[in-house]
């Protein structure tokens, strides 16, 4: 397993003018982090930060592919992220998260990214996943319409329709017309 320790970022320590930091991010790293929806990746992270008197500038450029299950088949589909997102960092009194704004507890003076670094990549990966046409597992495609065919009541199955289901499909109908 992989040690996130690596992306706790000490901010009093940090150079006056930038910072460059690279991370590579495996399958090590999600299982880390226990986070549901992306299990699978390669990515680099590079993290740009830019201090001025009082406040931090982090820059995240995220590229590689993450591997997260078919909405169609739930075989893995790859995705493609390419992203550039940015936190502004300062230190306070007290941990708090607004939008991009994070302020870090000043007698701590560490940020943990990692789960940023997650974020970022979760917010680029599409609503719909599924494969190209034609790639998806052709077993699981004929399980769920078989299903799909019984629910509607186009099987061979008696008619299970619901007789509501029956008049939403007159209204349609006529609607064509």
């Amino acid at each position: 397993m992989r040690d996130i320790e690596d992306f706790k970022i000490d901010l009093k320590s940090l150079n006056e003018d930038k910072t460059v930091k690279t991370f590579s991010l495996s399958d090590d790293f999600f299982e880390a982090l226990d986070a549901s929806e992306v299990r699978k990746g390669d990515l680099k992270v590079d993290l740009t930060i830019h201090r001025a008197s009082n406040f931090f500038e982090f820059h995240f450029h995220t590229q590689g592919v993450v591997y997260v299950p078919c909405d169609l088949c739930l075989d893995d589909v790859e995705l493609d992220i390419d992203s550039e997102d940015t936190l502004i960092v300062k230190l306070g009194d007290a941990y708090s998260e607004e939008d991009n704004h994070i302020t870090v507890e000043e007698g701590e003076g560490i940020l943990d990214t990692s789960w940023f670094v997650y974020e970022f990549i979760v917010l680029n990966i599409p609503i719909k996943r599924v494969h190209l046409p034609g790639e998806c597992n052709t077993t699981m495609i004929e399980v769920l319409n078989q299903h799909s065919a019984t629910r509607s009541g186009e099987g061979d199955g008696e008619e299970t329709i619901d007789p509501r289901w029956s008049k939403l499909k007159e209204i349609k109908n006529n609607i064509k017309d």
